[in-house]
């Protein structure tokens, strides 16, 4: 399961309206704290192009798909389009456009064009590049 902004903000919220049992005090309920912090600033970087990250990715995984998909039997009316452009209807499109591309790598595989399954990894690598989060270096405390 990957989750959304929305179950990661509805844990933090739980995790902070659930008081502290008196022998998870001091240090352990720091670190709870410091948990809960961190995952919020991480679904605030998520967030912050969210959309525009599953646009590019479903138009690069379509174009990709386009091309090499009907030698393997993808046809061009399975690549469907981005709806509404909700997060919900661009991930449903992402995860089905995604499942074509692993059916076109296997086909790749399998018949041996080298060059084809270049194009795929380095696909991966792009999207993988595309939603990679960098946090900023932690100061030290004072």
């Amino acid at each position: 399961m990957t989750p959304t902004a929305q179950h990661l903000l509805n844990a933090c919220i739980m995790t902070l309206a659930t008081p502290p049992r008196p022998e998870d005090a001091g240090v352990f309920a720091a670190a709870r704290i410091r948990l809960v912090a961190l995952t919020n600033r991480l679904v605030a970087m998520e967030t912050l192009d969210d959309a525009a990250v599953r646009v590019r990715e479903n138009a690069a995984l379509r174009a990709l798909l386009a091309e090499a998909g009907p030698v393997h039997g993808i046809a061009a009316a399975d690549l469907g389009d981005d709806g509404d452009y909700s997060l919900a209807a661009l991930d449903a499109v992402n995860a089905g456009l995604r499942r074509l591309l692993i059916r076109l790598h296997e086909a790749t595989e399998l018949a041996g064009d080298a060059a084809l399954d270049r194009k795929i990894l380095k696909l991966y690598r792009e999207m993988a590049r595309g939603r990679e989060l960098v946090l900023p270096p932690v100061k030290p405390a004072s």
